[in-house]
């Protein structure tokens, strides 16, 4: 970001470049944001958890690559307020695939792309923008493909429950602003259904007896 340095292969090994660099630019000797070594570790790690829960599959497949999606989603609508389309471009495409792939199937999946997104458009329309954003709507439309109804569902409750006591939170403790990049808290909602929403949907269900 200081000096323009075109980034080589051997520059984006992930945590290890960042440590045999020892946090700075190759060229210009720029200190490097923590961030970078962080998020990969995060990243790292959260495969290893999906591949122990669910196996070596196209499911895990498709799941680790959703989780990289999110994290690069969140840290942008963090910075931002801007959810990129390029993003929920690439999680719609994973969607597909699981789509294809559970092809016997797809109607959870189809329902599933518009159990949220239809109800964050209502929200959008009935407040004219103010409520929610269009990209949050498109996120949860092509999460809900790749997941089917029932874990979107979960997700959207999950991160707004986690979005309300973590912003109101900030705003006490650090007076953040009342505006709200809901981006990383739906993501944050999708990772725990995607690592035991199962588990939760079941525990649910066997209170009401279901």
């Amino acid at each position: 970001m200081e000096c323009g340095y075109q980034l080589a292969w051997y520059d984006l090994i992930p945590i290890v470049s960042y440590l045999s660099l020892r946090g700075k630019c190759r060229k210009c000797g720029a200190k490097l944001s923590v961030q970078y070594p962080l998020i990969e570790g995060t990243n790292g790690v959260l495969y290893v958890l999906i591949a122990v829960i669910n196996g070596l599959n196209v499911d895990s497949l498709l799941y680790c690559l959703l989780i990289s999606a999110l994290i690069a989603l969140s840290v942008i609508d963090w910075r931002t307020y801007e959810i990129p389309i390029g993003i929920n471009i690439f999680i719609l495409a994973l969607g597909l695939i699981a789509t294809v792939y559970h092809y016997t199937d797809w109607l959870n999946h189809v329902i599933g792309f518009l159990a949220v997104s239809v109800f964050i458009y209502i929200i959008i329309l009935a407040t004219k923008g103010r409520g929610m954003g269009g990209g949050d709507m498109k996120l949860m439309a092509a999460a809900g493909l790749l997941l089917g109804w029932k874990e979107i569902i979960l997700a959207f409750i999950l991160g707004c429950i986690l979005g309300s006591i973590i912003h109101v939170a900030r705003m006490r403790i650090s007076k953040a602003e009342h505006t709200l990049a809901f981006g990383p808290y739906l993501s944050l909602g999708i990772l725990i259904t995607v690592l035991c929403g199962q588990q939760i949907l079941n525990w649910y269900l066997g209170l009401l007896g279901l």
